[in-house]
């Protein structure tokens, strides 16, 4: 994964979200979690690091603004 920017998380209520999972179904499902209840720019997959178990999956949330719905 490429590494946070300061830009990510300039102002208060933004946050950068990294899920480590054991599955695509987890790391998803938490997204989907986050999602019902702020902002977010969802991840649309997730990423192997080659040495690693699991999957990584990252997301942007902005508590300032309510969850499309």
């Amino acid at each position: 994964m490429q590494p946070i920017h300061p830009t990510h998380v300039e102002q208060p209520g933004l946050a950068v979200i990294e899920v480590a999972a054991a599955d695509d179904a987890t790391a998803f499902a938490v997204q989907d979690l986050l999602a019902k209840h702020c902002a977010i720019a969802p991840a649309d997959r997730t990423v192997r690091e080659p040495g690693e178990a699991g999957v990584r999956l990252r997301m942007f949330l902005d508590l300032r603004q309510q969850p499309d719905t």
